[in-house]
Protein backbone atom coordinates (compact mmCIF):
# COMPACT_ATOMS: atom_id res chain seq x y z
CA UNK A 1 0.00 0.00 0.00
CA UNK A 2 1.22 3.51 -0.82
CA UNK A 3 2.63 4.97 2.42
CA UNK A 4 1.11 8.36 1.50
CA UNK A 5 -2.38 6.95 0.97
CA UNK A 6 -4.72 8.91 3.31
CA UNK A 7 -6.39 5.77 4.65
CA UNK A 8 -3.03 4.20 5.48
CA UNK A 9 -1.88 7.40 7.18
CA UNK A 10 -5.03 7.44 9.32
CA UNK A 11 -4.58 3.78 10.30
CA UNK A 12 -0.95 4.42 11.23
CA UNK A 13 -2.03 7.33 13.39
CA UNK A 14 -4.56 5.18 15.24
CA UNK A 15 -1.90 2.53 15.93
CA UNK A 16 0.50 5.14 17.32
CA UNK A 17 -2.23 6.54 19.55
CA UNK A 18 -2.91 3.06 20.89
CA UNK A 19 0.68 2.44 21.94
CA UNK A 20 0.84 5.83 23.64
CA UNK A 21 -1.87 4.68 26.07
CA UNK A 22 -0.52 2.05 28.52
CA UNK A 23 -3.99 1.51 29.97
CA UNK A 24 -5.30 0.54 26.51
CA UNK A 25 -2.57 -2.09 26.20
CA UNK A 26 -3.45 -3.47 29.63
CA UNK A 27 -7.19 -3.73 28.90
CA UNK A 28 -6.47 -5.35 25.53
CA UNK A 29 -3.86 -7.90 26.60
CA UNK A 30 -3.39 -7.94 30.37
CA UNK A 31 -6.94 -7.92 31.71
CA UNK A 32 -8.28 -10.80 29.53
CA UNK A 33 -5.28 -12.96 30.49
CA UNK A 34 -5.87 -12.18 34.17
CA UNK A 35 -9.51 -13.27 33.75
CA UNK A 36 -8.41 -16.56 32.17
CA UNK A 37 -5.92 -17.19 34.97
CA UNK A 38 -8.35 -16.21 37.74
CA UNK A 39 -11.30 -18.21 36.44
CA UNK A 40 -9.06 -21.09 35.48
CA UNK A 41 -7.77 -21.32 39.05
CA UNK A 42 -11.26 -20.96 40.47
CA UNK A 43 -12.64 -23.79 38.30
CA UNK A 44 -9.54 -25.97 38.05
CA UNK A 45 -9.88 -29.72 38.45
CA UNK A 46 -9.68 -30.50 42.14
CA UNK A 47 -11.16 -32.79 44.76
CA UNK A 48 -14.77 -31.84 45.38
CA UNK A 49 -15.16 -30.15 48.77
CA UNK A 50 -17.47 -31.77 51.32
CA UNK A 51 -21.08 -30.66 51.50
CA UNK A 52 -21.61 -28.63 54.64
CA UNK A 53 -25.08 -28.32 56.15
CA UNK A 54 -26.81 -27.59 59.46
CA UNK A 55 -29.07 -29.76 61.57
CA UNK A 56 -31.27 -28.20 64.24
CA UNK A 57 -30.29 -29.29 67.73
CA UNK A 58 -32.66 -31.70 69.44
CA UNK A 59 -33.01 -35.23 70.69
CA UNK A 60 -32.94 -36.66 67.16
CA UNK A 61 -30.21 -34.42 65.72
CA UNK A 62 -27.55 -36.85 66.90
CA UNK A 63 -28.94 -39.41 64.44
CA UNK A 64 -27.87 -37.27 61.51
CA UNK A 65 -24.47 -36.47 63.00
CA UNK A 66 -23.76 -40.10 63.80
CA UNK A 67 -25.03 -41.37 60.44
CA UNK A 68 -22.59 -39.18 58.51
CA UNK A 69 -19.75 -39.07 61.04
CA UNK A 70 -17.51 -41.33 58.95
CA UNK A 71 -18.56 -39.89 55.58
CA UNK A 72 -15.84 -37.50 54.36
CA UNK A 73 -18.21 -36.03 51.76
CA UNK A 74 -20.25 -34.20 54.42
CA UNK A 75 -19.65 -31.72 57.22
CA UNK A 76 -22.52 -31.54 59.71
CA UNK A 77 -22.99 -28.73 62.25
CA UNK A 78 -25.69 -28.57 64.91
CA UNK A 79 -27.21 -25.23 65.94
CA UNK A 80 -30.25 -23.97 67.74
CA UNK A 81 -33.35 -23.40 65.63
CA UNK A 82 -32.91 -19.62 65.39
CA UNK A 83 -29.20 -19.74 64.62
CA UNK A 84 -29.65 -22.54 62.05
CA UNK A 85 -32.22 -20.59 60.06
CA UNK A 86 -30.22 -17.41 60.44
CA UNK A 87 -27.32 -19.18 58.71
CA UNK A 88 -29.66 -20.34 55.95
CA UNK A 89 -31.02 -16.82 55.52
CA UNK A 90 -27.51 -15.39 55.19
CA UNK A 91 -26.45 -18.09 52.72
CA UNK A 92 -23.90 -19.57 55.13
CA UNK A 93 -25.34 -23.05 54.68
CA UNK A 94 -27.19 -24.54 51.69
CA UNK A 95 -29.56 -26.76 53.71
CA UNK A 96 -31.05 -26.93 57.21
CA UNK A 97 -32.34 -30.32 58.40
CA UNK A 98 -35.01 -30.58 61.07
CA UNK A 99 -36.44 -33.78 62.54
CA UNK A 100 -40.00 -33.89 63.83
CA UNK A 101 -41.09 -35.94 66.81
CA UNK A 102 -42.67 -38.54 64.52
CA UNK A 103 -39.30 -39.04 62.77
CA UNK A 104 -40.10 -36.93 59.70
CA UNK A 105 -36.96 -35.37 58.18
CA UNK A 106 -37.54 -31.90 56.72
CA UNK A 107 -35.07 -30.21 54.36
CA UNK A 108 -35.17 -26.42 54.30
CA UNK A 109 -33.43 -24.85 51.27
CA UNK A 110 -33.83 -22.36 48.44
CA UNK A 111 -35.03 -24.27 45.33
CA UNK A 112 -33.82 -21.47 43.05
CA UNK A 113 -30.23 -22.02 44.23
CA UNK A 114 -28.67 -24.92 42.26
CA UNK A 115 -26.10 -25.50 45.02
CA UNK A 116 -28.81 -25.86 47.65
CA UNK A 117 -30.89 -28.22 45.50
CA UNK A 118 -27.87 -30.42 44.74
CA UNK A 119 -26.84 -30.44 48.42
CA UNK A 120 -30.37 -31.44 49.48
CA UNK A 121 -30.36 -34.41 47.09
CA UNK A 122 -26.92 -35.59 48.21
CA UNK A 123 -27.79 -35.27 51.90
CA UNK A 124 -31.04 -37.19 51.46
CA UNK A 125 -29.25 -39.90 49.47
CA UNK A 126 -26.57 -40.29 52.15
CA UNK A 127 -29.10 -40.45 55.01
CA UNK A 128 -31.26 -42.98 53.14
CA UNK A 129 -28.22 -45.17 52.54
CA UNK A 130 -27.18 -44.87 56.19
CA UNK A 131 -30.69 -46.03 57.13
CA UNK A 132 -30.24 -49.20 55.07
CA UNK A 133 -31.49 -48.34 51.58
CA UNK A 134 -29.94 -50.49 48.85
CA UNK A 135 -29.49 -49.50 45.20
CA UNK A 136 -31.20 -51.73 42.65
CA UNK A 137 -28.61 -51.31 39.89
CA UNK A 138 -24.83 -51.22 40.03
CA UNK A 139 -23.14 -47.95 39.04
CA UNK A 140 -19.62 -46.60 38.75
CA UNK A 141 -18.34 -43.03 38.34
CA UNK A 142 -15.80 -42.30 35.60
CA UNK A 143 -14.61 -38.71 35.72
CA UNK A 144 -13.45 -36.89 32.59
CA UNK A 145 -10.48 -34.54 33.01
CA UNK A 146 -8.84 -34.66 29.56
CA UNK A 147 -7.95 -31.34 27.89
CA UNK A 148 -10.81 -30.23 25.68
CA UNK A 149 -13.57 -31.40 28.01
CA UNK A 150 -12.86 -29.27 31.08
CA UNK A 151 -14.66 -26.10 32.08
CA UNK A 152 -11.56 -23.98 31.42
CA UNK A 153 -11.53 -25.30 27.84
CA UNK A 154 -15.15 -24.24 27.45
CA UNK A 155 -14.44 -20.89 29.08
CA UNK A 156 -11.45 -19.68 27.01
CA UNK A 157 -13.32 -19.30 23.66
CA UNK A 158 -16.05 -17.41 25.50
CA UNK A 159 -13.54 -15.02 27.04
CA UNK A 160 -11.82 -14.51 23.67
CA UNK A 161 -15.18 -13.67 22.09
CA UNK A 162 -16.04 -11.31 24.95
CA UNK A 163 -12.69 -9.59 24.63
CA UNK A 164 -13.08 -9.15 20.86
CA UNK A 165 -16.54 -7.69 21.42
CA UNK A 166 -15.34 -5.28 24.12
CA UNK A 167 -12.31 -4.23 22.10
CA UNK A 168 -14.31 -3.67 18.94
CA UNK A 169 -17.08 -1.75 20.69
CA UNK A 170 -15.24 0.25 23.34
CA UNK A 171 -12.01 0.57 21.35
CA UNK A 172 -13.88 2.33 18.56
CA UNK A 173 -17.10 3.72 20.00
CA UNK A 174 -15.59 5.30 23.10
CA UNK A 175 -12.62 6.75 21.18
CA UNK A 176 -14.89 8.21 18.52
CA UNK A 177 -17.12 9.99 21.03
CA UNK A 178 -14.09 11.16 23.00
CA UNK A 179 -12.76 12.79 19.83
CA UNK A 180 -16.14 14.44 19.27
CA UNK A 181 -16.25 15.73 22.86
CA UNK A 182 -12.76 17.26 22.49
CA UNK A 183 -13.76 18.84 19.16
CA UNK A 184 -11.10 16.88 17.28
CA UNK A 185 -13.63 15.75 14.70
CA UNK A 186 -14.44 19.37 13.85
CA UNK A 187 -10.79 19.91 12.96
CA UNK A 188 -10.79 16.84 10.74
CA UNK A 189 -13.92 18.14 9.03
CA UNK A 190 -11.87 21.06 7.70
CA UNK A 191 -9.54 18.67 5.86
CA UNK A 192 -10.26 17.07 2.45
CA UNK A 193 -10.59 13.70 4.19
CA UNK A 194 -13.38 11.37 3.13
CA UNK A 195 -15.81 10.24 5.78
CA UNK A 196 -15.39 6.64 4.61
CA UNK A 197 -11.60 6.88 4.98
CA UNK A 198 -11.93 8.11 8.52
CA UNK A 199 -14.35 5.39 9.61
CA UNK A 200 -12.34 2.68 7.83
CA UNK A 201 -9.21 3.90 9.58
CA UNK A 202 -10.96 3.44 12.93
CA UNK A 203 -11.73 -0.14 11.98
CA UNK A 204 -8.34 -0.75 10.38
CA UNK A 205 -6.40 0.63 13.34
CA UNK A 206 -8.28 -1.66 15.68
CA UNK A 207 -8.05 -4.63 13.29
CA UNK A 208 -4.25 -4.61 13.53
CA UNK A 209 -4.58 -5.96 17.08
CA UNK A 210 -7.25 -8.65 16.62
CA UNK A 211 -5.02 -11.56 15.67
CA UNK A 212 -2.08 -10.75 18.04
CA UNK A 213 -4.63 -10.33 20.82
CA UNK A 214 -6.20 -13.73 20.17
CA UNK A 215 -2.85 -15.50 19.76
CA UNK A 216 -1.62 -13.96 23.02
CA UNK A 217 -4.64 -15.29 24.92
CA UNK A 218 -4.41 -18.72 23.28
CA UNK A 219 -0.73 -18.96 24.13
CA UNK A 220 -1.36 -17.94 27.73
CA UNK A 221 -4.23 -20.45 28.09
CA UNK A 222 -2.09 -23.24 26.64
CA UNK A 223 1.01 -22.52 28.70
CA UNK A 224 -0.87 -22.13 31.97
CA UNK A 225 -3.76 -24.62 31.63
CA UNK A 226 -2.87 -26.68 28.52
CA UNK A 227 -6.04 -25.54 26.73
CA UNK A 228 -5.88 -27.22 23.30
CA UNK A 229 -6.67 -25.98 19.79
CA UNK A 230 -8.12 -29.03 18.08
CA UNK A 231 -8.98 -27.40 14.76
CA UNK A 232 -6.96 -25.32 12.33
CA UNK A 233 -5.32 -22.26 13.86
CA UNK A 234 -5.82 -20.42 10.57
CA UNK A 235 -9.55 -21.18 10.63
CA UNK A 236 -9.71 -19.96 14.21
CA UNK A 237 -8.01 -16.68 13.25
CA UNK A 238 -10.42 -16.16 10.34
CA UNK A 239 -13.43 -16.69 12.62
CA UNK A 240 -12.02 -14.29 15.23
CA UNK A 241 -11.17 -11.67 12.61
CA UNK A 242 -14.63 -11.72 10.99
CA UNK A 243 -16.31 -11.61 14.39
CA UNK A 244 -14.17 -8.75 15.59
CA UNK A 245 -14.90 -6.73 12.44
CA UNK A 246 -18.62 -7.16 13.03
CA UNK A 247 -18.24 -5.61 16.49
CA UNK A 248 -16.23 -2.75 15.00
CA UNK A 249 -19.21 -2.02 12.78
CA UNK A 250 -21.52 -2.11 15.79
CA UNK A 251 -19.16 0.18 17.69
CA UNK A 252 -19.21 2.71 14.87
CA UNK A 253 -22.98 2.56 14.59
CA UNK A 254 -23.45 3.03 18.33
CA UNK A 255 -21.13 6.05 18.43
CA UNK A 256 -21.95 7.70 15.09
CA UNK A 257 -24.10 10.42 16.69
CA UNK A 258 -23.44 10.27 20.44
CA UNK A 259 -22.11 13.58 21.81
CA UNK A 260 -21.38 12.75 25.44
CA UNK A 261 -19.32 10.11 27.23
CA UNK A 262 -22.32 9.28 29.44
CA UNK A 263 -24.43 8.69 26.33
CA UNK A 264 -21.99 6.30 24.66
CA UNK A 265 -21.42 4.45 27.94
CA UNK A 266 -25.14 3.85 28.28
CA UNK A 267 -25.55 2.82 24.65
CA UNK A 268 -22.59 0.44 24.81
CA UNK A 269 -23.96 -1.24 27.92
CA UNK A 270 -27.41 -1.45 26.33
CA UNK A 271 -25.97 -3.23 23.28
CA UNK A 272 -23.51 -5.50 25.09
CA UNK A 273 -25.42 -6.45 28.26
CA UNK A 274 -27.79 -8.94 26.54
CA UNK A 275 -24.77 -10.61 24.94
CA UNK A 276 -22.82 -10.71 28.21
CA UNK A 277 -25.75 -12.48 29.86
CA UNK A 278 -27.11 -14.73 27.12
CA UNK A 279 -24.40 -15.48 24.57
CA UNK A 280 -22.76 -18.31 26.49
CA UNK A 281 -19.55 -16.74 27.77
CA UNK A 282 -19.55 -18.53 31.14
CA UNK A 283 -22.26 -21.16 30.60
CA UNK A 284 -24.17 -22.61 27.68
CA UNK A 285 -26.79 -20.36 26.11
CA UNK A 286 -29.02 -23.46 25.86
CA UNK A 287 -29.97 -22.89 29.50
CA UNK A 288 -32.33 -20.08 28.49
CA UNK A 289 -35.96 -20.85 27.56
CA UNK A 290 -36.80 -22.04 24.05
CA UNK A 291 -38.78 -18.92 23.16
CA UNK A 292 -35.60 -16.82 23.63
CA UNK A 293 -33.35 -19.08 21.54
CA UNK A 294 -34.03 -17.47 18.11
CA UNK A 295 -33.02 -14.08 19.53
CA UNK A 296 -30.01 -15.47 21.41
CA UNK A 297 -28.68 -17.48 18.47
CA UNK A 298 -28.91 -14.40 16.23
CA UNK A 299 -26.73 -12.27 18.53
CA UNK A 300 -23.28 -11.65 17.06
CA UNK A 301 -21.45 -12.71 20.22
CA UNK A 302 -23.37 -16.01 20.29
CA UNK A 303 -22.46 -16.62 16.64
CA UNK A 304 -18.81 -15.80 17.32
CA UNK A 305 -18.42 -17.87 20.50
CA UNK A 306 -20.19 -20.91 19.02
CA UNK A 307 -17.95 -20.76 15.95
CA UNK A 308 -14.81 -20.35 18.07
CA UNK A 309 -15.74 -23.36 20.20
CA UNK A 310 -16.65 -25.45 17.16
CA UNK A 311 -13.24 -24.87 15.55
CA UNK A 312 -11.14 -24.77 18.71
CA UNK A 313 -12.66 -27.64 20.71
CA UNK A 314 -14.46 -29.80 18.12
CA UNK A 315 -11.99 -29.41 15.27
CA UNK A 316 -14.61 -28.30 12.73
CA UNK A 317 -13.52 -26.82 9.43
CA UNK A 318 -14.00 -23.25 8.30
CA UNK A 319 -16.48 -24.46 5.70
CA UNK A 320 -18.67 -25.81 8.46
CA UNK A 321 -18.92 -22.29 9.93
CA UNK A 322 -20.12 -20.65 6.71
CA UNK A 323 -23.50 -19.77 8.19
CA UNK A 324 -22.18 -18.02 11.32
CA UNK A 325 -19.50 -16.22 9.30
CA UNK A 326 -22.06 -14.90 6.81
CA UNK A 327 -24.29 -13.75 9.67
CA UNK A 328 -21.37 -11.99 11.37
CA UNK A 329 -20.43 -10.35 8.06
CA UNK A 330 -24.00 -9.12 7.71
CA UNK A 331 -23.93 -7.67 11.24
CA UNK A 332 -20.70 -5.82 10.53
CA UNK A 333 -21.51 -4.73 6.97
CA UNK A 334 -24.97 -3.39 7.71
CA UNK A 335 -23.76 -1.64 10.86
CA UNK A 336 -20.89 0.02 8.98
CA UNK A 337 -23.19 1.13 6.14
CA UNK A 338 -25.64 2.70 8.60
CA UNK A 339 -22.81 4.32 10.57
CA UNK A 340 -21.40 5.81 7.36
CA UNK A 341 -24.82 7.20 6.45
CA UNK A 342 -25.66 8.64 9.89
CA UNK A 343 -22.21 9.74 11.06
CA UNK A 344 -21.85 13.34 12.22
CA UNK A 345 -18.58 15.17 12.79
CA UNK A 346 -20.01 17.28 15.62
Amino acid sequence: MNRYNPLWQLITTRIRQFFREPEAIFWTYGFPLLMIVGLGIAFRNKVEPPVGFVVVEGTASAQVTEALADNERFEVEAYSNDKAFDRLKNNKTPVVVTIAEDGLYEYHFDPTNPESKAARDRIDDALQRAAGRQDVIRTEDRTVTAPGSRYIDFLVPGLIGMNLMSGGMWGIGFVLVDMRVRNLLKRLLATPMRRSHFLLSMVGGRAMFFIPEMLFLLAGAFLIFRVPVTGSLLSLMVVAFVGALSFCGLGLLTACRAKRIETISGLMNLVMLPMWLMSGIFFSSDRFPDFLQPFIQALPLTLLINALRAVMLNGESLLGQTGPLLALTAWGGISFALALRWFRWN
